[in-house]
């Protein structure tokens, strides 16, 4: 199978920490690529063979998104800034992986979008806004406030792609690591609003919702 994902990570562990974790079959993971913080690139696999990134993970519909996606793990620590030379290196690379294969904007995601609950990078510090503005992934067109309806907004996120077995409340903090990581209490009007803008814009053709 061809890949149509990018599924972007954080490692935690620093750049000798992520390569031995990576390369070692013992822990049984894997990734397409290594960002280290100064812009170094460390390619692992070969962007046609299925790495062992995602895990248990769901994206419209599909439980196995290692098979059709390219993971890449970006060194660092889950609570740190991304570094400008580092974000320049993942923008130059998902160029040179857009310009192999088939990606559309809305299939560049984190880890946390695909395992909701279970993960949460790349984390709430990372500039998914500015990536976008690079010419990769997406971002809402926040153009006024909807109601606070959990109906609506559960409908929304999974038009838009994220597993509709996740529980409400754990999809709404996963949204907002990706699209308003500024967001914090209930459910909002603009939360909802970022998601149906997302929906709208980008449904996509599901398949059955199984993991």
């Amino acid at each position: 199978m061809q890949p149509d994902m990018i599924v972007l990570h954080y490692t935690v562990l620093d750049l000798d920490g992520t390569l031995d974790r990576l390369c070692d079959p013992e822990y049984e993971v894997s990734a397409h690529y290594a960002l280290c913080p100064t812009g170094g690139v460390f390619p692992l696999v070969e962007e046609g063979r299925r790495a062992w990134h995602a895990g248990l993970s769901n994206w419209g519909g599909e439980a196995d998104v290692n098979s059709r996606s390219i993971g890449i793990e970006i060194v660092n620590d889950g609570s740190s800034p991304f570094p400008v030379p580092q974000m320049d290196a993942l923008a130059a690379l998902l160029t040179q992986i857009r310009s192999r294969w088939e990606i559309p904007d809305h299939r560049i995601v984190g880890h946390s979008d695909v395992a909701p609950g279970r993960k949460v990078d790349p984390g709430r510090r990372f500039d998914w806004q500015g990536l976008s503005l690079r010419g990769h992934g997406v971002w809402p067109r926040l153009t006024g406030q909807g109601d606070a309806c959990w109906h609506t907004f559960a409908t929304a996120l999974r038009d838009y792609g994220y597993t509709a077995q996740a529980e409400p409340e754990v999809l709404l903090d996963a949204f907002r690591m990706h699209f308003r990581p500024w967001g914090r209490g209930g459910l909002s009007g603009a939360d909802v609003a970022a998601a149906v803008d997302l929906a709208d814009r980008f449904a996509v053709d599901r398949t059955p919702d199984t993991q």
